[in-house]
């Protein structure tokens, strides 16, 4: 985690807002999770959460998950290699599935959700002339993977054509889970699948690609154990039949932690007898899963100043940002010494989805420069602020 020193001295090089990863929490990260879990578990990491680490995540573990031509070209540009990654998403295109299955030399491994996606990862094996490793999603109830019925039709599918390799199955129901029971009795759920591929189709060796859904504690009151969550997931793994393999799919969890963004107040007032500090950043650069008009305080310090309980000195503030709409509100009745125009407030846990997620082309707003901060504690802009004016504006042929 960076220091206030550190923050301090990152936003007077490179301004404000800015997201700041601290790569060096990456490592010891990994390491706790897999000292926790069964030796011949793999990780596979969610790209949607933060691309921004990957130069230092990708070495750390074994797949990496994209589900957009976007996320495949980031992979691409990297030189990540094509086996190490898997095509994942409801919206599969051609020539995104021959760009997976042909660009890299190796093919990646492609996920399918349906039928239909199903005989475009057949046509287009077929016109590379490769065999295309394929996992099949077993949908949790919604718009994403197949049903039991027909996944397992797929599967035979799948099995009797040559230019596809049926590796297993993926599962993903939800983020943020907390019960140690769902995550168990998931678990052996996709253990009876694997067991029914391998008396209906043959598959001797199931790979079981299973998002657990580990939680991250954004607000005050939502601490969990994460040990005793870990200890039923090893557990239920080891109860699986020796038939799977299993690959743990992550992303929240594995890079929220290492995350802090930083925005500075531009405005202190009163109005109605409510204080508030008007920010440089917003809700559209910060998002917290669960975040709804700051009903709950997010993980946030005031650099500098003191911050937390209410104590002699303190005074509660609202914290809005920089958008036009009521919405607009980070944090509510905050208790806050010495805030004043130019204080700065650090929100942690931010290193997975703020970066991406939020509505950032709202207001023509420039986007946040992003940094990273490595071993020897050194800083390096991984993306310079960006001007979305241009994205927002008719172009010259337009007018």
């Amino acid at each position: 985690m960076l220091s206030d020193d550190e923050l301090l001295r990152l936003a007077d090089d490179h301004g404000t807002p800015l997201y700041a990863f601290d790569t060096r929490d990456l490592a010891p990260r990994v390491a706790r999770l897999r000292a926790a879990l069964p030796r011949d578990v793999a990780l596979c990491y969610a790209v949607k959460a933060n691309a921004f680490v990957l130069p230092a995540l990708e070495p750390l573990v074994e797949r990496l998950e994209v589900c957009s031509p976007g996320e495949l070209r980031i992979c691409r540009a990297l030189g990540v290699p094509g086996e190490k990654v898997v095509l994942s998403g409801v919206n599969k295109d051609e020539p995104t599935v021959d760009d997976a299955v042909g660009a890299a030399g190796v093919p990646s491994v492609v996920t399918v959700e349906s039928a239909s996606q199903l005989a475009l990862v057949r046509r287009v094996a077929r016109a590379r002339g490769l065999r295309v490793p394929v996992l099949l999603r077993l949908s949790s109830g919604n718009q994403f993977g197949l049903d039991r019925a027909d996944l397992e039709c797929a599967a035979r599918e799948a099995t009797g054509d040559p230019f596809l390799e049926l590796r297993g199955v993926q599962f993903f129901s939800g983020t943020q889970k907390v019960s140690v029971r769902r995550i168990s009795r998931e678990v052996a759920r996709l253990g009876e699948l694997a067991c029914e591929l391998r008396d209906g189709c043959g598959l001797e060796t199931a790979e079981v690609e299973y998002g657990p859904g580990l939680p991250v504690a954004y607000f005050e009151g939502d601490e969990t154990d994460e040990g005793a969550l870990l200890e039923g997931l090893a557990e239920a793994i080891d109860d699986l039949p020796r038939t799977a393999r299993v690959t743990l799919e992550l992303g929240r969890s594995l890079v929220a932690a290492c995350g802090t963004y930083l925005t500075r107040v531009v405005d202190a007032k009163e109005v109605a007898g409510q204080r508030y500090a008007i920010v440089d950043g917003g809700v559209h650069q910060l998002v917290y899963y669960g975040q709804s008009m700051a009903m709950r305080r997010p993980p946030v310090r005031l650099l500098g100043g003191r911050s937390g309980a209410s104590g002699a000195g303190e005074a509660p503030w609202n914290v809005c940002g920089s958008l036009c709409t009521t919405n607009d509100i980070l944090a509510k009745q905050l208790p806050l010494a010495g805030l004043a125009e130019g204080s700065l407030l650090a929100f942690s846990r931010s290193g997975a989805y703020c970066a991406a997620e939020g509505m950032a082309l709202f207001l023509s707003r420039d986007l946040p420069c992003v940094v990273l901060v490595g071993a020897d504690g050194a800083s390096e802009i991984a993306r310079e602020g960006v001007r979305t004016d241009r994205f927002n504006a008719p172009s010259v042929s337009a007018r």
